[in-house]
């Protein structure tokens, strides 16, 4: 289907960027376990990350990277994941790795796994979405411990959080606690049109969060630590990431003082995108060996944070750029029209990328 020109004008207008600096490398990958890399955090000796599915056994784990992104140590999990598409860190230095990909729009539960300050492995949560499966490859973490999951679903993605705290080999309900639109740009990307219109990985420091497309990541203020009214209510600022790969991972380096992004593939780097000075967010959150006080109630035998159990590169080409704040409400034109061409050109495309990714597995 042809969509008129006009309307496309219309939705690319709704997020303008300004030219900013070029990215740099930090470090390469060369690891041959980490070839589709979906997660990334920074702590304090380096980074953690995992990868997306991971048919290779070797590849099924969490791998944790020094500075110059050599691995150090790996953590396996007890039972095999299903499709670990995130990674993100609680007030209390748990990691959550988000088991929460579903290409084929087939599981009936998704999973989060937790692995607390100093444990040797990462324990098991399923959730269940109140609507059907949906495909996601986002995860955040509230103030309070709380676990948000970002959909995969275009235009307009969804935020789920547990209705109560996770238990151990119990099945947890998710509930549609709002909605993010997603800000359109022009940035240029291997997908297109349809790469700029899903979700497809988060990260956060301790008064941030920043969300990510294939083109470009977007930044909101998280003054009280709640997540869903941060991407609901808030403001956003635009940096541009044209032409990465395949960019499913993205965090907020150490500083705080730039966004660091890896793609899919073997040999790739961990880039740095500079930001703004006057809106540099505070330092990343770090890992700590005390448990938080406002964490949830959990079940599971370890305690301070929510719970869960499972179900079954090369260098850009252009420079990123950053916005003025926008109300996050207001960068997707809502008239009828513009959503009504966004969505039917964002299922025509979608269709073909998962297609693409389902083949190249």
């Amino acid at each position: 289907m042809v969509i008129p020109a006009a309307v496309i004008a219309v939705v690319m207008a709704a997020n303008p960027v300004a030219a900013g600096s070029s990215p740099s490398t930090v470090c390469r990958i060369t690891d041959d376990r980490l070839n589709e890399i979906s997660g990334l955090l920074t702590d304090g000796s380096g980074y953690v990350v995992v990868n997306d599915g991971a048919d290779d056994p070797d590849g099924r784990k969490i791998f944790f990277l020094n500075r110059k992104c050599k691995v150090v140590r790996t953590v396996s999990y007890p039972s095999r994941p299903r499709d670990t598409e995130d990674l993100a860190r609680g007030p209390d230095g748990t990691i959550w790795v988000g088991d929460i990909g579903d290409n084929g729009g087939t599981r009936t539960t998704i999973a989060l796994w937790r692995l607390a300050p100093g444990a040797r492995k990462p324990s098991l949560f399923r959730l269940s979405y109140p609507d059907g499966a949906h495909d996601a490859e986002a995860l955040l973490i509230s103030g309070d411990g709380t676990p948000v999951v970002i959909t995969k679903d275009p235009v307009t993605a969804g935020l789920y959080v547990p209705t109560g705290p996770l238990r151990s080999g119990r099945t947890t309900p998710l509930r549609r606690a709002g909605d993010v639109a997603i800000p359109l740009s022009g940035t240029t990307n291997p997908f297109g049109f349809a790469g700029r219109l899903v979700i497809t990985g988060a990260g956060q420091s301790s008064s941030r969060v920043v969300l990510r497309t294939y083109a470009d990541a977007f930044e909101y203020d998280l003054p009280d630590g709640d997540v869903v009214a941060a991407l609901t209510k808030g403001s956003t600022r635009t940096t541009a990431l044209p032409d990465e790969p395949q960019g499913e991972s993205i965090t907020f380096s150490a500083d705080g003082s730039s966004l660091l992004t890896v793609s899919e593939g073997t040999d790739v780097p961990i880039l740095s995108y500079p930001l703004p000075p006057d809106s540099s967010p505070p330092a990343a959150v770090s890992p700590s060996t005390k448990p938080s006080a406002e964490s949830p109630q959990s079940e599971s035998p370890q305690a301070g944070s929510p719970r869960a159990d499972s179900s079954q590169a090369g260098s850009p080409q252009a420079a990123p750029a950053q916005a003025d704040a926008v109300p996050a409400a207001r960068e997707f034109p809502l008239g009828a029209t513009a959503a009504a061409a966004a969505m039917i050109v964002a299922g025509a495309a979608l269709g073909l990328l998962l297609a693409r990714r389902r083949h190249r597995r």
